[in-house]
């Protein structure tokens, strides 16, 4: 999807403002070919509540005012982005915050915050 065609969906929205460029799998920056790393970097449950975007605003505020949260609006290519996927086992919603990293900020996050066993 293009930015310039980019629409509003109501489950997911930027943690900032919506990119102004389009970022390609692999990109030359600073001469040196970079590998993007689309990148699950935070994810949460919510209850079955009436408006869970609004009771989501809490704990996504909290994440992007931790250290992680921090660091990786920091070093993102693009804004961060939250989507909601409905939780059939518990009934409610789930969110995942990805962000979009070059290759050696990939591999830092994967060393201090990565997937845990």
């Amino acid at each position: 999807m293009s930015v310039a065609s980019y629409q509003f969906l109501p489950e997911r929205g930027y943690l900032g403002d919506p990119p102004n460029k389009v970022l390609q799998e692999y990109m030359i920056i600073n001469d040196k070919v970079e590998k993007i790393h689309d990148v699950v970097v935070h994810k949460f449950v919510m209850g079955d509540v009436e408006d869970p975007d609004l009771y989501a605003a809490q704990p996504l505020w909290e994440w992007q005012e931790s250290e992680m949260g921090k660091w990786v609006m920091t070093h993102a290519m693009e804004s961060p982005v939250w989507h909601r996927h409905p939780d059939t086992m518990q009934y409610g919603y789930q969110y995942t915050i990805t962000a979009k990293l070059r290759g050696r900020d990939h591999t830092f996050w994967q060393l201090k915050w990565g997937t845990k066993p």
